[in-house]
């Protein structure tokens, strides 16, 4: 009996993981799907279809600065192979996993624009179902009208649902509570409808979630560490969200993982980033710009948030804070040097939102460039992950275990 009892505790891990996996493969089959999108364009108007393989309820709305065009859907199949289109009205477009439960489509547009008509076809004469929108040219006073309507109408829709009272996000730094283990929270970039730089094959957003994965993993392993990731999915999290999760979790650190991509492409190499308003230089201060548009890549409305609080920012507090973020970022170029190409000044400085929790020391790395083909066949090999991995996990224990931290953890 005990033999069995045995047996089937060895079972249960693998068991509970194929369950989990059917689990995900009757979802992703439950799920509508988007078979094409397509852009018409005439001299009246651009017309945008997405075909479906069912009908969905959907949103749409503007946004400006810049101008914007935003589609809220329920949770979609996306598929790959679908590349972004400039066409008429349409500059760019993005879409994918938004929330848990909401897919967002965000078109950004080239002139001022208001959609004239949205609507759902159903199907008929051998076509899918479809859902049209139609954008017919505007001024741009026009559309700032559409944009507040918009505002108003989702605020109205916002004040009448039950919600608990919000919490700033950056709320005052509470003492460090005594813990068992320190506390890592790995945040890989991007993600959902914000897929990040581009390669030739890879996509930022998948790269960092796979990374992030393999190390958090190896800190795991370790048994020193707790360890949380921002997110574990291909979900989009706003750059606010990302500090709100570190403090939440009383992080003593906080990594979050990119992936670059420029012009050049014979540019390669790792390098890290800390916290300053001041740029260490013109390449760091574009960086933090590029990633500091996560959440207008995404469609969020910056009018509907809460300011940040900056003067949190300038404190005693946040001093150390930088200084324990420079050590840190110090140990992981000793550690990763000789086991990947590092970028000519690897650790560079520039102003980050997501690396501005005022109590949490904080880095962001770039574990190279997409653009450049050696960087980017590292970025997609599962043996360069673990190789990485492990040196930042040895970065992890000296700057565990200098003595200046032991008041850390007791």
């Amino acid at each position: 009996m005990k033999f069995i009892s045995s047996f089937f505790n060895y079972l249960r891990p693998g068991v509970l993981a194929l369950a989990l996996m059917l689990a995900n493969v009757a979802t992703a089959s439950a799920l509508t799907k988007v078979d094409d999108v397509r852009i018409g364009v005439s001299n009246e108007r651009t017309r945008l279809v997405l075909d479906l393989s069912s009908r969905v309820n959907f949103e749409v709305f503007l946004l400006e600065n810049p101008r914007r065009v935003v589609v809220d859907l329920p949770s979609l199949q996306w598929p790959d192979s679908l590349q972004p289109k400039s066409q008429g009205f349409i500059g760019g477009m993005r879409f994918g996993q938004f929330t848990a439960d909401k897919s967002r489509l965000v078109l950004d547009l080239k002139q001022p624009a208001t959609v004239s008509k949205s609507f759902i076809l159903g199907k008929t004469s051998g076509l899918p179902v479809r859902l049209v929108i139609d954008m017919v040219p505007s001024t741009a006073a026009q559309f700032t009208e559409q944009v507040n309507a918009d505002r108003l109408r989702n605020q109205q829709k916002t004040a009448s649902a039950p919600a608990p009272a919000a919490k700033p996000v950056l709320q005052t730094p509470k003492p460090k509570k005594r813990k068992a283990k320190p506390v890592i929270v790995i945040d890989p970039g991007h993600g959902g409808v914000d897929p990040g730089a581009h390669g030739r094959k890879a996509r930022e957003k998948n790269v960092t979630l796979d990374f992030a994965r393999q190390f958090a993993k190896q800190l795991r392993n370790t048994g020193k560490y707790d360890v949380y990731l921002t997110r574990n999915l291909d979900i989009y999290i706003p750059l606010r969200q990302r500090v709100a999760i570190a403090r939440k979790h009383n992080a003593d650190l906080f990594v979050s993982i990119h992936a670059d991509a420029i012009q050049r492409s014979s540019v390669r190499g790792m390098s890290i980033y800390t916290l300053s308003e001041t740029a260490s230089d013109k390449e760091a201060a574009a960086l933090a710009r590029k990633e500091n548009r996560s959440d207008i890549i995404a469609g969020i409305d910056f009018d509907d948030q809460p300011k940040e609080v900056a003067d949190i920012l300038i404190d005693l507090a946040q001093r150390e804070t930088k200084n324990l973020s420079v050590q840190f970022a110090n140990l992981v170029v000793d550690h990763a040097r000789g086991s990947t190409k590092l970028l000519e000044r690897t650790h560079r400085f520039a102003g980050f939102r997501v690396l501005k929790a005022p109590d949490v020391p904080s880095v962001l790395i770039e574990l190279g460039f997409l653009t450049n083909r050696s960087d980017e066949k590292q970025l997609l090999s599962s043996a360069w992950h673990k190789k990485l991995a492990g040196r930042l996990v040895k970065s992890v224990d000296s700057y565990f275990s200098k003595e200046r931290l032991v008041g850390i953890v007791q």
